[in-house]
């Protein structure tokens, strides 16, 4: 394994990380901006709701944080934050390169269709203040697939960059 390649690998793996983090960020934004303008014409007839829309606005931003874990796993597991540099052939850069994509693919669409189920837990909060505790499981399910992809990509990542794993994958 040439030293060249071993810096494609690790490349990879943080344009892998740059992905998770940007994409769920991004999706975040999204999201909250979705949820915030359905509150803010709820507002304009009802302030006194603001404390009870408040989570459904800021539950899409959970993303852009499960994206920066991610991110901070990889960068740490493969050597680029703390600790000694691993080697990261071009096969795991690859693999590591798409587990961060495929993470901030899922983070960026739950992001954004989480501020969508937001905005409509908020409609229903504007007719029906009594329906609170319903209204927030619109987005809490949505949130439920956000998680299982932030798992699926710790799991992955740990398998990845584990010695046995290394040693599996280089032989």
């Amino acid at each position: 394994m040439t030293p060249e390649m071993i810096e494609i690998g690790r490349g990879l793996c943080y344009a892998g990380a740059g992905l998770a983090f940007g994409l769920g960020g991004s999706g975040s934004a999204w999201g909250i901006a979705i949820a915030a303008h359905q509150a803010a014409g709820v507002m304009r007839e009802k302030p006194e709701l603001f404390g009870r829309m408040l989570v459904m606005i800021a539950l899409p931003g959970t993303q852009g944080f499960y994206g920066f874990i991610a991110a901070i796993l990889l960068m740490t597991q493969t050597g680029l934050i703390g600790g000694s540099a691993l080697k990261v052939t071009l096969g795991t850069g690859l693999a590591l390169f798409f587990i961060g994509l495929g993470c901030g693919l899922a983070l960026f669409v739950s992001a954004i269709k989480q501020g969508e189920a937001s905005a409509a837990g908020i409609s229903l909060l504007a007719r029906r203040p009594e329906a609170a505790g319903k209204a927030i499981l619109f987005p809490a399910f949505v949130e439920t697939y956000a998680v299982v992809a932030l798992l699926a990509t710790i799991l992955f990542i740990i398998f990845l960059t584990s010695p046995l794993a290394l040693k599996f994958l280089t032989a």
